[in-house]
């Protein structure tokens, strides 16, 4: 068990470190969709994105309304939220992708995209959020709860990282977001 670890463990930071000697390989890495379908983030390639993984049952899953307005606000202007639905933190999200899907549309109206259920941390560990938070990136270090957020560059570049307790309309984030839909 320790090897499989120890394997798994060198094959993220391996993945991780290519994955930023290539900004652009951030859009190659394997999704799937809410819907189960095969997807990567090159659809989005070229628009600021905002990443933050969601959870239905937390103390921040009103963000839900502060997420879906800042969709709204800025998705004319060419920025795209992203949201990951993760179980790492206290089990906060224990339903089914349609479950989770149904939740956020019939609770807080979503109509950002949203993607199948992953793990943010740990052993298991999705190749997006090793390349988010692994040792290349700028913004290094585990996710520590869920809506953590990451506001990705036009570029594919990580510009910015946002904790939780960093509301989807708060002064800090609403800049860092503008700023990014400024430039080109």
């Amino acid at each position: 068990m320790k090897t499989l670890r120890l394997l798994l463990a060198t094959c993220t930071l391996l993945m991780t470190a290519s994955l930023f000697a290539d900004d652009a390989k951030l859009y190659t890495i394997p999704l799937k969709d809410i819907d189960g379908k095969d997807a990567t983030l090159k659809t989005y390639a070229g628009k600021p994105l905002l990443i933050v993984n969601v959870a239905s049952q937390c103390g921040f899953t009103k963000q839900y309304t502060g997420l879906e307005a800042v969709w709204r606000k800025y998705k004319d202007q060419g920025l795209v939220v992203l949201g990951f639905p993760c179980n790492d933190f206290g089990a906060q999200e224990p339903g089914t992708t349609a479950e989770i899907k149904q939740f956020c549309s019939t609770k807080f109206d979503v109509t950002f995209p949203l993607f199948d259920k992953l793990h943010v941390k740990g052993d298991g560990q999705h190749p997006l959020y090793a390349a988010l938070t692994g040792p290349e990136s700028p913004a290094p270090g585990p996710v520590k709860w869920n809506f953590g957020k990451f506001l990705i560059g036009r570029d594919g570049k990580i510009l910015a990282r946002f904790e939780s307790k960093v509301a989807p309309d708060s002064a800090e984030l609403s800049k860092a977001i503008e700023d990014a839909l400024a430039a080109k």
